[in-house]
C-alpha cells in the first residue's frame, strides 16, 4: 500500500519528522512561492503549514486528508475555502505563550529603562552619552499594563506582571466577563487612557483589524509605550511611525508587521525609539520543539481519519469522511 504524503511549507525540527515519517513520506517545498506549494500539494495527503498559502490551493489538492498549522494564528490559511471543501484544519495553540509572554516581559524592561538607546549611545558616542540615557528610565513596579487579548499569551504575560512586578493589570478582549481575578476588564479606549503600557496580543479578526489608530493613539498617555506581537495590521502602521517620530509615544517593540519580510524603506527602520525583530516572539528552542511535536501528532492524527486534538473547523468532519472514502 502507498505510505501517504506530507508536505511541508518549510523544515520542522527532527522530533517532529520524526513522528510524521513514521506514517507517511515527507516532501519539504523547495520554496514558500505559491506557484511552487499550487505544485507540490497536488499529491499530498496532509500539509503542514509555516508560510501564507495561495487563496485556491483547495482547489488544487486532490487527495487532502487535513491542515495544520505549524503555530496558532490561523491568517495562513484560506480557512473559508477549507471548510466549503470540507477539509479539517487544526492548529497548536499555548505551545508558545511562555515564549511569546517572555518576549513581551523583554521588551517591558527594555523600554522602561531605554537599554536600547543606551546601548546605541554607548558604541557610537561615549560612556557619558549612554550613561545619561538612565536618567530618562523608569521601574515596572506599580505602573499598568494594558493587555489586548488575554488568551494563552496574554494570560501568561498578565499573571508575571501581577505577581513579579506587582503592576495594575487591565484586559481587553471579547469577553469580559472571562479573565482572571487580578485582571480588571477595560474596553479598548479606557485601556488606551490609562496604560503605562500595552501589549497587543490577540489575533487578527475584522474587530481587531486597525485596533490601534490614530484616533485611539490620541487617547494615550505622552510617552506610554506599545508592543506588538500580535499582528501587523491590528495596529495603524503610519500613525504609530508619526506618533514615535513625534515623541507621543515613549517607545515600542515591533516583532511583526502588515508586509513580511519587513520592506527596506518601511518608515520603521528609521525610528531609533523602536525596536523591530522578525516574528521571532515565539521562537526559542523549548517552544520549537513542542511545535515540532504538537503539529506533527496531529497530522498523524489525521492520516488515520482521528479527529485532531486541536480541530479549528470540526463541524466539516462527517462530510470530510465521505470525501476521504474515494481516497481509499
Amino acid at each position: 500500500m502507498t505510505r501517504p504524503t506530507v508536505l511541508l511549507t518549510n523544515p520542522i525540527g527532527r522530533e517532529g519528522l520524526d513522528i510524521i515519517e513514521t506514517a507517511a513520506r515527507v516532501v519539504i517545498a523547495p520554496d514558500t512561492r505559491h506557484e511552487t506549494l499550487l505544485d507540490f500539494v497536488r499529491d499530498a495527503d496532509a500539509l503542514l503549514v509555516r508560510a501564507y498559502l495561495p487563496a485556491n490551493i483547495f482547489d488544487v489538492a486532490r487527495r487532502l486528508r487535513g491542515v495544520v498549522r505549524y503555530a496558532v494564528g490561523l491568517d495562513m490559511i484560506p480557512m473559508e475555502a477549507a471548510t466549503a471543501k470540507s477539509i479539517p484544519v487544526a492548529n497548536v495553540p499555548g505551545v508558545n505563550a511562555v515564549s511569546v509572554a517572555e518576549y513581551c516581559v523583554n521588551a517591558l524592561t527594555l523600554l522602561s529603562r531605554r537599554l536600547h538607546r543606551m546601548n546605541h549611545a554607548l558604541r557610537t558616542v561615549d560612556w557619558n552619552a549612554s550613561r545619561a540615557i538612565a536618567d530618562q528610565g523608569t521601574e515596572i513596579s506599580g505602573r499598568t499594563i494594558g493587555i489586548v487579548g488575554v488568551g494563552n499569551i496574554g494570560r501568561r504575560l498578565a499573571e508575571i506582571c501581577h505577581a513579579g512586578f506587582r503592576m495594575r493589570v487591565l484586559g481587553n478582549q471579547r469577553r469580559l466577563d472571562a479573565l482572571p481575578d487580578f485582571v480588571t476588564g477595560v474596553d479598548i479606549d479606557t485601556l488606551c487612557r490609562e496604560s503605562d503600557f500595552i501589549a497587543l496580543c490577540c489575533p487578527l479578526t475584522e474587530a481587531t483589524r486597525n485596533l490601534i489608530s490614530a484616533q485611539r493613539l490620541a487617547l494615550m498617555k505622552r510617552g506610554a509605550c506599545l508592543i506588538n506581537v500580535a499582528r501587523g495590521p491590528v495596529w495603524d502602521e503610519m500613525a504609530i511611525a508619526e506618533a514615535l517620530r513625534d515623541d507621543r509615544l515613549g517607545g515600542a517593540v515591533c516583532d511583526v508587521y502588515s508586509e513580511q519580510p519587513l520592506r527596506r524603506d518601511h518608515p520603521f527602520l528609521g525610528l531609533d525609539n523602536m525596536v523591530l525583530t522578525a516574528h521571532v516572539g515565539g521562537l526559542t528552542q523549548e517552544s520549537m520543539r513542542r511545535l515540532s511535536i504538537g503539529s506533527a501528532q496531529e497530522v498523524v492524527r489525521l492520516l488515520r481519519d482521528e479527529k485532531p486534538v486541536n480541530f479549528v473547523n470540526p463541524e466539516v468532519w462527517d462530510k470530510h469522511l465521505e470525501r476521504v472514502r474515494q481516497f481509499k
